[in-house]
């Protein structure tokens, strides 16, 4: 059987960003990355071909297997940023005042950066953070 796909490499964030189109996808993605990399004091490390991520925690599937994943990242897809984030108490009120974005389970997709408010992304940031190291000390 083979192994998570997504999984850290050594792959540098600074060049996958530089890459990234459009340009105003690769300046999100860079603006997003100094965010998270200020909330979380960690350093970005590339997951897979796509993932950005900050820190790690042993994540256990439904079938009982442990694989790594990041415990915030994003990508930034050229349908929308991608953002992986905990959900918290507090995430349905921030979200109300964050402006346009839609969601799934443990994402947040926002088409524009420049059309939501970035002091309450950063307070999702921080919620996040703090509720992953509380679920996983």
């Amino acid at each position: 059987m083979s192994g998570p796909k997504t999984k850290p490499t050594d792959a540098s964030v600074e060049d996958f960003l530089a890459a990234v189109e459009p340009a105003r996808r690769r300046d999100e993605g860079q603006a997003v990355c100094a965010l998270m990399q200020e909330v979380t004091g960690e350093a970005p490390v590339l997951w897979g071909p796509s993932i950005v991520g900050f820190g790690r925690y042993a994540n256990v599937t439904a079938d009982g297997r442990s694989t790594d994943w990041p415990r915030m990242g994003f990508s930034p897809r050229k349908a929308a940023l991608t953002l992986y984030l905990a959900s918290t108490p507090e995430t349905e009120a921030m979200l109300a005042r964050l402006g346009p974005h839609t969601t799934s389970v443990a994402c947040l997709y926002i088409k524009r950066l420049e059309q939501v408010d970035m002091g309450v992304l950063r307070e999702l940031c921080v919620a996040s953070w703090e509720e992953m190291k509380r679920r996983y000390p």
